[in-house]
């Protein structure tokens, strides 16, 4: 999908709250495979899914007892309808209660789900709903793209693990950033490629023709986020790379070098280097120190590294702008 294409596709969800981009349960199933541990035990809320088409549903209810878990709730926005795309004709909604296997056929059946009726539509930001919220201990889904900000802003105010699909642009929005770089939230280990297809029928496919699915649109940059330890979190990047002032030149406007791709960052460099937002997916907080990020992102983001006087907030290397960077040093060096 052309960048071009991507930004107007989530523009347009931005305007009209087009954002059901329902997530294939081979992508669910590959991510959340490296989370069993997280769930014995637990209540996980799937707070932005029709419950009765969700593959979040599908995946805990088929898979309650292997799991260990408590208990499963899932929620949508204005919808009793089975057609997932039905827009919210209705101006209440349900929410679905799942307890485990109850006549010993190990699988989840009509008369061994809850179905409880919401005085509201659902909305995620409703009293009702967050009396859900407080009952849950983990909360997997897909939520809004337009609303993500304000999503991930509840979750934190109380005090929720979650594991949840956003855009990597995300990753320095003003509100965002300071958690990841409070070691609130990380990436978990993400969709193949970078990219995934959601089941989606408001906008026009861009995907090359061997890579469109019917009935889905492609998205790159997506990723999921979290805030439970997985593996990968702690696998450390192998740097084999040596530091050289002319292949990493500072920057014009800030006091870092430019290192423009994660893979060659140099093993041998003790300050500040800026890297790509896509080295968050190979982020070790026990081998780097995250220190700020451009101030194009949000005053004050670099922590003091960028020149004022230049006025210029995008980070520039021998006159010329690059996009947004990330800074942060290696801490097996300092």
């Amino acid at each position: 999908m052309a960048k071009k294409s991507l930004n107007k596709n989530l523009h347009s969800a931005k305007s009209a709250k087009k954002d059901e981009f329902y997530t294939q349960l081979s992508d669910i199933e590959n991510e959340l495979k490296h989370y069993k541990e997280h769930f014995r035990g637990k209540t996980v809320f799937c707070n932005c899914d029709d419950p009765r088409v969700s593959n979040f549903f599908h995946y805990f209810s088929h898979r309650f007892e292997s799991l260990g878990l408590k208990k499963l709730i899932t929620t949508c926005y204005k919808n009793q309808d089975q057609n997932l795309f039905s827009s919210g004709e209705s101006e209440t909604a349900v929410y679905l209660e799942y307890t485990g296997d109850k006549n010993g056929d190990k699988t989840p059946n009509a008369e061994e789900i809850g179905v409880h009726p919401l005085k509201g539509d659902g909305d995620f930001r409703s009293a009702e709903w967050i009396e859900l919220l407080k009952e849950a201990d983990i909360v997997v889904t897909n939520p809004p793209f337009s609303l993500f900000r304000e999503y991930v802003a509840q979750l934190m105010e109380y005090d929720k693990k979650f594991i949840i699909v956003g855009h990597q642009n995300a990753i320095t929005y003003k509100e965002i950033f300071p958690l990841i770089k409070e070691d609130k939230i990380w990436l978990g280990n993400g969709f193949k490629g970078g990219a995934a297809h959601f089941i989606n029928v408001h906008y026009e496919n861009y995907a090359t023709a061997t890579d469109k699915k019917e009935g889905m649109i492609r998205v790159s940059g997506v990723t999921w986020f979290t805030n439970l330890e997985i593996n990968k979190r702690h696998e450390e990047l192998d740097l084999y790379k040596t530091y050289t002032p002319e292949e990493y030149p500072k920057y014009d406007n800030y006091d870092a070098i430019e290192v423009s791709k994660t893979k060659e960052i140099p093993k041998d460099y003790a300050g500040v280097m800026g890297v790509p937002i896509t080295f968050m997916d190979k982020y070790n907080p026990d081998q780097f120190e995250i220190i700020g990020a451009t101030e194009s992102e949000g005053k004050g983001f670099s922590n003091g590294l960028w020149d004022e006087s230049s006025k210029v907030a995008q980070p520039v290397v021998d006159g010329k702008r690059v996009y947004k960077r990330i800074f942060i040093n290696n801490k097996k060096l300092q």
